[in-house]
């Protein structure tokens, strides 16, 4: 469908999102990237530290792209040439290839962003951005030129090059590279104009060159005198220092950097001019440039920096044998180690530490972000002055993340097993707590002691328990840690099994010989702990190891008053099912059915009644089941209960000799006074102090009830004129009260008595 004229070269923002995956694994170096993306004005500090802050380096990787695609085309250019180039320069030659593809299908005319900025490469055309004489290997800073086009003539307009203002030799002064080459500096002299003394040839090369390459040593200072530029680049993007660094000329080389050049120029390889010297042995050169740069360069990121960066481990050697500050910080404060640490360069930090680099807590929690654990434990072969406070704050941290051959490698290099930390708690006692198992293993196989406790006095094994964690529990009680242990109020594991619903944990402990009826200091048994809490896998699991049902505890409140009171219907079935009595009371003389009625829990009033639950036991008030569900309001539960009762027990009377009437009318519940009615409650029942259902309706300021009581026409009516014991009738007790409602009732009773109209 598509002919090739429609393909055109990526723009770079296009290049980053169809190629991010790759992007993403492909680059290594991210803090390079970011330092050059900053120090070049693309990215801010801030955003710098937010990139910095993702714990891993695809993560790192990914939200630097998205930042940078966000920012636009410009910045997306900026990234892949020159920075990719400098950085990742493989990386780089596969977003090459990729545009390439493109150009073979379209013509120059076409073509479009990255993929011109591709092809400089191949021209051998001068680069748009140079390095910064005095900056850092990683910084090439933008020229300042024109100000920036819109968006549309970015994409409209073939961009301009920026081509050396240098002028070509012409053809008959050819000769003077060979004298040059010859160091004939007499004739040079003679025939050297000042207009060629930058002038290139074929490859790109000037004169200075030339002169470096040969090490003319005299030739070179004469151009220098004349004005000879130091950073131009040859067709490889090589500077003089360059060309001199790689033959070997120690004093061109000398010469060279005491006019100001530029010692961290990189060539299209991505080599300085060190590298060059290092990788043709060279080494005296490469001494002379270290003292360069530690005389010239201090608190910079420098040639240590970027050999940890790239893991290069024969090249940091190398440097550190020729003299190279080990513990040297750039401008992020930071040293070669920390580099190759956060980037777990194993081999490099090896070569590091042998040569004597500092170990402090911010190179410790460095590796604890990298999560290597083999970089972690040379550190600890090499780290003589970490404290011992520093040391047991990583095997906290350790236990935290669950990095459990760090936690060998801290207990290995002597660190207190035992140790507290701020909350008074052991690693082991953490490592229970969080069911990080791994290090509960580890700690337990290297001897922490078992017996430890909490601040509210738990072991491993209750925290194991409560975290689920049955691998570490098992281990805790093979190495001798008893079932039964007492915790905080006497409760034992299974006590907190029990309350976590940890069903499997059950099965541990009592295998172990966990006490099934164990008690707490308030008498509570494991049952007791799970029927309160509704956690009915645990109760079939301790029902089957035969747990008492109807233990009590110290408020005399067995398993299935809990169930009952708690409303857990399910609960009071599996009790029930496992002989649990319906009918045993607790300490007030209470019964399962009377919590039940309290709580209004009408399925498992039903469930106790068809079990034999008594419905007209009284407790030690007077009050049945019928009072508690009449003074709740239960209309539903009062009439099951007096269905029960076929309708004897409705006028029963407690201490205070009221009866469910005058609780319901008591309470304003006109709907179960309508009920009890009905059926054939006594109307004018006198309790303690004489009231009738209708004074504590008038007290309680309820006009429905009132209203109810009051217009009854089947069988016995209300007295309106009883008097209770303080000689009062309903109207003046209504009277008496102070609310709306209570002048409502007034109202409506002086009505009835045709007191008013």
């Amino acid at each position: 469908m598509h002919s090739s004229s429609w393909f055109i070269n990526p723009y770079a923002i296009e290049v980053l999102k169809t190629r991010k995956e790759e992007l993403v694994f492909g680059i290594n170096n991210t803090e390079y990237i970011l330092t050059w993306l900053t120090e070049n004005g693309i990215f801010t500090q801030e955003k710098k530290m937010l990139v910095s802050h993702y714990r891993t380096r695809t993560e790192r990787n990914s939200r630097l792209l998205d930042m940078l695609i966000s920012q636009g085309e410009r910045a997306c250019r900026l990234f892949v040439y020159p920075c990719l180039k400098i950085v990742e320069p493989n990386l780089y030659n596969s977003m090459r290839n990729y545009v390439n593809k493109f150009n073979e299908k379209i013509g120059d005319g076409k073509r479009q962003l990255v993929g011109y900025l591709l092809e400089k490469d191949k021209d051998g055309i001068q680069k748009t951005v140079e390095q910064r004489h005095e900056g850092s290997p990683s910084i090439a800073l933008l020229k300042k030129g024109k100000p920036k086009k819109s968006t549309t003539q970015e994409i409209h307009e073939k961009p301009k090059l920026h081509i050396a203002k240098s002028k070509q030799i012409p053809s008959d002064l050819n000769g003077i590279f060979g004298l040059v080459a010859k160091g004939d500096i007499s004739r040079l002299k003679e025939i050297l104009k000042d207009n060629d003394i930058n002038a290139v040839n074929s490859s790109n090369e000037t004169l200075l060159h030339v002169a470096a390459a040969n090490g003319q040593v005299p030739v070179i200072d004469y151009l220098i005198g004349k004005g000879a530029k130091l950073e131009m680049k040859d067709k490889n993007g090589r500077t003089p220092l360059h060309r001199a660094s790689e033959k070997g000329h120690a004093e061109a080389v000398r010469v060279l950097l005491n006019a100001g050049a530029n010692l961290y120029a990189l060539d299209k390889d991505a080599n300085a001019p060190l590298h060059l010297a290092a990788q043709n042995k060279h080494f005296d050169i490469v001494k002379m440039m270290l003292q360069d740069e530690t005389r010239n360069y201090r608190n910079r990121h420098n040639f240590l920096h970027m050999a940890a960066l790239k893991d290069d481990s024969q090249l940091t050697q190398l440097l550190l044998k020729n003299g190279a500050a080990v513990d040297a910080k750039d401008d992020q404060k930071n040293t070669a180690l920390h580099y190759a640490v956060s980037h777990g360069f194993v081999n490099t930090v090896r070569v590091l530490l042998e040569a004597g680099a500092s170990i402090d807590s911010s190179i410790i929690d460095t590796a604890f972000n990298s999560n290597n654990q083999s970089i972690f434990r040379l550190l600890l072969q090499h780290s003589k002055g970490l404290s011992s406070d520093t040391l047991v704050s990583a095997l906290f941290k350790a236990v935290r993340e669950n990095l459990h051959s760090i936690i060998l490698a801290l207990i290995d290099r002597g660190t207190d097993i035992n140790a507290k930390n701020d909350i008074e708690y052991t690693p082991l006692l953490l490592a229970a707590e969080l069911g990080k198992t791994e290090s509960a293993k580890v700690l337990i196989e290297r001897g922490a002691r078992l017996d430890e406790r909490s601040p509210n006095l738990n072991t491993a094994l209750h925290l194991a328990v409560q975290a689920g964690d049955n691998s570490t529990a098992k281990l805790l009680i093979q190495k001798g840690l008893n079932a039964n242990i007492g915790g905080a109020g006497d409760q034992t594991p299974l006590h907190v099994a029990a309350f976590h619903n940890k069903q499997d944990a059950v099965d541990i402990l009592v295998t172990a010989g966990a006490k099934i009826d164990s008690l707490t200091k308030e008498l509570a048994t494991p049952l007791h702990i799970a029927s309160q809490r509704g956690n009915l896998d645990v109760a079939q699991r301790l029902l089957h190891y035969k747990a008492k049902t109807n233990v009590k505890d110290k408020h005399s409140k067995t398993p299935l008053h809990l169930a009952a009171e708690a409303g857990d219907n399910a609960m009071v079935e599996l009790l029930l099912k496992y002989n649990a009595d319906p009918n045993i009371t607790d300490k007030d003389k209470k019964t399962p059915l009377h919590f039940a009625a309290t709580g209004g829990h009408l399925g498992i009033v039903k469930t106790m009644l068809s079990s034999k639950a008594r419905f007209g036991v009284k407790d030690m008030d007077g009050c049945t089941p019928l009072h508690y569900a009449s003074t709740k309001g239960s209309t539903e539960i009062v009439k099951v209960l007096l269905t029960e009762g076929k309708n004897k027990n409705i006028d029963e009377k407690n201490v205070w000799r009221k009866t469910s009437l005058h609780l319901a009318a008591e309470h304003g519940h006109s709907d179960v006074i309508q009920l009890l009615l009905n059926i054939g409650a006594s109307m004018n029942a006198l309790d303690n102090n004489r009231d009738t259902p209708l004074h504590c309706a008038c007290k309680a300021g309820d006009v429905s009830s009132v209203q109810t009581l009051v217009n009854w026409s089947h069988g016995e009516k209300t007295n309106l004129q009883a008097t209770n014991s303080l000689k009062k009738t309903p109207l003046q007790v209504a009277e008496s009260g102070t609310t709306e409602s209570h002048q409502h009732i007034v109202t409506f009773l002086k009505k009835k008595m045709l007191l008013a109209r």
